[in-house]
């Protein structure tokens, strides 16, 4: 089991809850159990490009994105950016 962390930004689209704790093999079967799954992936599969996740604080495209494995790992972190603004 790994516990996952959201940040403020989308722990507010998971009804304030910011940590989840789960039973999944990759990254990307743990990501698509949280209820703000449809947040984290773009309509081919693919993560959002504005999501960084880290698997006990090593960047997880680093170790094969979301097919990374999760055997052993303690903590997923989930951070959304926020983008535009004023030109």
């Amino acid at each position: 089991m790994v516990q996952i962390v959201l940040s403020s930004v989308l722990a507010e689209q998971a009804a304030g809850r910011k940590r989840f704790d789960i039973e999944a093999g990759t990254v990307g079967e743990a990501l698509r159990a949280l209820p703000v799954a449809d947040l984290l992936f773009n309509e081919r599969g693919e993560w959002n490009r504005y999501l960084n996740v880290y698997v006990d604080g090593t960047d997880a495209r680093e170790r094969g994105g979301i097919a990374c494995t999760l055997a052993g790992a303690r903590e997923v972190r989930v951070l959304a950016h926020i983008a535009g603004g004023q030109r």
